[in-house]
């Protein structure tokens, strides 16, 4: 249903590549919907695959699905949340439940699920409506700014270092140390691995020791596979911000039954010898991101363990140069749009 009497600012894709701001009549929740008053939104690179027109969506569309804020009107058959509530909302946004993928408890392969900011309108505006089944709560210590990259930088890490088996002592090595790279040392660091940044350069060492890393190796100066071995092999390397010849790079540097886990999506193909990977059983795998469940507890460990995106504050107005800027890697290294008061 639509309330045409009230509108809310937003900044919409309306052309491959082109945002403008607008303004759009209010929404009201739908049957299992919330209507969130949004906060703070992050600018994701993901954002591109609506603003660019890479996935097929229907202009315009509004991106964002770093999306915090407060519950303001429960649809009808809401149950768990309250008006008032802090809440986010990430790029999965909400599991059918009834598909076979939910039915096995893999709430992230649903089937029917939608992307926040690409199916329906996201979090670059002042409101949006949200399926209640993909909200994740808010810790009361953390700031809208703080969490909104949290919900899809932190959760797809967090989610990926959690479940890739390794543990606590093992070495645990991450290739860029960017926007998702530089949340990664921090949780693998909290979770107890020690932790092997790897970047290009001195002073990505520097940030990458300040962050939590116990070893930094810099791959313009030395092979990685060979700096690896050196420190005795990989348990688990968390692939954010690499092409195809980084990873493939990397299996060479896992111990026996090594894993290397792809976050970093790059149109580069992944080259792998077969021997690199049948005769120490090594593995290559992909992550996309965490269901809800993890995203309330990528939230509570953030909290409790101090860990924090560094983060530039656009406010939503300006959201067209955030995204520009964003676009270019200039930001260190999360872009994040606020709504005012």
């Amino acid at each position: 249903m639509t309330d045409t009497t009230e509108t809310y600012l937003a900044v919409q894709a309306v052309s491959p590549g082109k945002l403008e701001l607008t303004r759009k009549p209010m929404q009201s929740p739908a049957p299992g919907q919330v209507r969130i008053k949004i906060e703070a939104c992050g600018v994701c690179h993901s954002d591109a695959a609506t603003v660019e027109g890479v996935f097929p969506i229907s202009w315009p569309r509004v991106p964002g699905h770093e999306v915090v804020g407060k519950i303001e009107s429960l649809g009808e058959g809401v149950e768990g949340w309250s008006v008032g509530q802090r809440v986010g909302v990430g790029f999965l946004a909400g599991s059918c439940g009834h598909c076979s993928e939910c039915r096995s408890g893999h709430l992230v392969s649903c089937r029917n699920q939608e992307f926040t900011g690409v199916h329906h309108d996201g979090g670059y505006a002042e409101w949006m409506v949200a399926k209640a089944s993909g909200l994740m709560s808010v810790p009361d210590d953390l700031t809208d700014v703080e969490a909104a990259p949290l919900l899809c930088a932190g959760l797809t890490t967090f989610s990926a270092l959690r479940n890739s088996g390794a543990k606590a002592g093992d070495v645990v090595a991450v290739i860029g140390i960017g926007g998702l790279g530089h949340l990664a040392v921090q949780y693998a660091r909290g979770m107890g691995f020690e932790v092997v940044a790897i970047g290009r350069g001195p002073a990505v060492g520097e940030l990458a020791t300040k962050l939590g890393a116990h070893h930094y190796i810099d791959s313009a100066a030395e092979p990685v596979a060979d700096a690896l071995q050196r420190l005795g092999g990989a348990d688990l390397v968390l692939a954010t911000a690499s092409g195809g010849k980084g990873v493939s790079d990397s299996v060479k540097g896992l111990k026996a039954r090594g894993k290397t886990i792809v976050l970093g999506a790059t149109a580069e193909p992944i080259e792998l010898a077969s021997g690199d990977l049948f005769f120490k059983e090594r593995s290559v795998e992909g992550a996309l991101t965490g269901d809800p469940a993890t995203g309330d507890t990528t939230l509570r460990f953030s909290s409790r363990f101090g860990i924090s995106a560094m983060i530039e504050e656009f406010p939503l107005e300006r959201a067209v140069e955030a995204y520009d800027k964003m676009m270019h890697g200039k930001p260190r290294f999360r872009v994040v749009l606020t709504m005012g008061s």
